[in-house]
């Protein structure tokens, strides 16, 4: 077809049609290229986004970790300044509130019977606690005291100026006005010269000579008294041996150092085969309570003082009680060497070590209420209304034993009352506690506290059993107390084998803290009489144990 018979009109509508794909066509590539960078761009805050949530979730972890450590460092400042001014009985802070003596039965899970149960011990608890009547505490007007007569009284005679040399010229009364006063005479070293004699008897000729005394350490100047005061200083009232030393220097001698240290440790190798029947007679009963206390031991690699353990056990219905250090390590090998021959209940706070024991044949663990008791005081800033309740609920317990205490029951009769009232408030609390723990934070106060009760809970109830047993062990930290106030003093042991004599001669120190006797008395006794042990195998050692002494009326 020639290009003059093509319309002009045809030709104009193909190339708008040209001109208008090309422009789709244009616009199509920067739409792509557009939707490209846009691409881009989400991605790239996206990944602004990414980070930063995860820069607000590191923060939000740093702050949660310093408002913990905000709290812990708040709640020991408060234990610091209870420690330090407040009162440390938790058994002050138990509200007296009878709305406390009240469980929600709704919110446990507890049987209609069980609910029964609790609530007729909680009936028969509030009854004793409305007739109780507390002693009127009189009040305490500072009056002289009278001097005790069995002290030795020294005359001295004052006469009117002018009567002597002029007696004649007098005339004294029958009444006199007499004052008394109380005088100190100062400690006195002296030396003691044994001299023996020898003689001839004419009946049979023969020569002899006096017997040797037996001193307490041969080829020794010291003498029973003088070790006696020795140990008494440091052990009773704390005091270490280089003030000793400095007090020894005013009364007009100076004993060496090395030797003081020297007769430390022979008079506990002369008390040690009493220790050992000590620990023998503890571990044949069939309750006794356990403890542990920390002790700074000297060591001379590291050249510095570092923490040791002293185990405590206590027979609790004879009272005799030992030391033992191993080492000054707190491990559970430590549990198994003092324990592995003993059979009946072994009475300890929550410290793991004491978890082995539930293996062993024979062994029954029983908890201390005191120790929780103490979880849920420390609480009381943190969650004030569960940690009040459970104080109550703990008192209630306390307020059976002193129903029993007032009655004066004997151990089946406080059986029998144990297992009517307390175990089903027990029970009831366990169940309170069970309900509680999942709306607390597990590692506050309050939810570590409730933690600990569930935890030994079995343990803890465990004292209804056996009238014999008690719900804490008290008796036992008492008898730890010497420890306490002595490595205040001397500060430190000097080595393993110091710490070693310190448990024997803390041991002995023990019995004769509860047997009422007095630690010099026995000591000087002991000392006296030890050698004569020594070849009469037929003698039994635990005789110059202190509640024998005591019995055989020779302390």
């Amino acid at each position: 077809m020639p290009e003059s018979s093509i319309e002009p009109s045809l030709v104009s509508r193909l190339l708008l049609d040209r001109d208008a794909e090309y422009r789709r066509a244009n616009a199509a590539e920067q739409l792509v290229e557009e939707l490209s960078d846009a691409r881009v761009l989400k991605e790239k805050y996206e990944r602004l986004i990414s980070e930063k949530k995860r820069d607000i979730e590191e923060k939000r972890r740093i702050i949660e970790e310093k408002n913990e450590y905000i709290l812990r460092l708040e709640q020991k400042l408060l234990y610091l300044e209870r420690k330090m001014w407040g009162a440390m009985s938790e058994k002050r802070r138990v509200p007296d509130d009878p709305n406390q003596l009240r469980l929600d039965f709704e919110k446990t899970d507890m049987s209609e019977e069980e609910a029964n149960t609790v609530r007729k011990a909680l009936e028969e608890i509030d009854r004793y606690r409305s007739t109780r009547t507390a002693k009127a505490r009189e009040k305490r007007i500072p009056v002289r005291l009278k001097l005790p007569a069995e002290l030795r009284h020294v005359e001295e005679h004052v006469y009117p100026e002018g009567y002597i040399g002029h007696e004649d010229e007098w005339i004294l009364f029958s009444d006199t006005e007499t004052s008394e006063h109380l005088e100190l005479q100062p400690a006195e070293l002296y030396v003691r010269v044994t001299i023996r004699h020898k003689g001839i008897r004419k009946a049979d000729k023969l020569i002899r000579t006096a017997p040797v005394q037996d001193e307490p350490i041969a080829k020794s100047y010291a003498s029973a008294s003088l070790l006696t005061d020795l140990m008494v200083g440091k052990y009773v009232d704390h005091l270490p041996f280089y003030r000793q030393i400095q007090m020894f220097k005013r009364l007009g001698f100076s004993i060496p150092a090395a030797t003081i240290e020297g007769w430390f440790h022979d008079v506990a190798d002369l008390m040690r085969p009493a220790y050992f029947r000590l620990k023998e007679l503890v571990l044949a009963s069939d309750y006794v309570q356990s403890d542990e206390t920390t002790v700074p031991i000297i060591n001379s690699e590291k050249h510095r003082t570092v923490k040791g353990y002293l185990w405590l056990v206590r027979d609790v219905m004879n009272g005799l009680v030992f030391f033992f250090y191993n080492e000054g390590t707190r491990s559970a090998k430590v549990v198994l060497q003092l324990f592995k021959d003993f059979h009946g209940a072994i009475q300890t706070d929550g410290y793991p070590g004491y978890g082995i024991l539930e293996k062993l044949e024979g062994i029954i663990t029983i908890c201390c209420w005191a120790h929780c008791r103490r979880y849920f005081d420390r609480a009381l800033y943190n969650d004030k209304a569960r940690a009040e309740y459970a104080l109550a609920q703990i008192g209630i317990v306390y307020d059976v034993e002193d129903m029993a205490d007032s009655q004066e029951m004997d151990h089946e009769q406080r059986c029998g009352l144990r297992k009517r009232l307390a175990y089903p408030v027990i029970r009831a609390f366990e169940k309170w506690c069970i309900t509680e723990y999942p709306k607390v934070l597990p590692k506050s106060p309050i939810g570590k506290a409730i933690n600990y009760f569930l935890t030994y809970s079995r343990q803890l109830a465990r004292y209804t059993i056996d009238g014999r047993y008690k719900p804490d062990s008290n008796l036992i930290e008492n008898s730890v107390r010497p420890v306490a106030l002595g490595r205040k003093n001397y500060l430190f042991c000097g080595n393993h084998d110091a710490a070693e004599d310190a448990a024997v001669i803390y041991s002995l120190m023990g019995c004769c803290k509860v047997a009422g006797v007095d630690f010099k008395k026995w000591t000087l006794h002991f000392l006296n009489h030890i050698h004569e042990y020594d070849n009469d195998y037929t003698k039994d050692l635990a005789e110059l144990l202190p509640h024998n002494l005591k019995e055989l009326k020779l302390l």
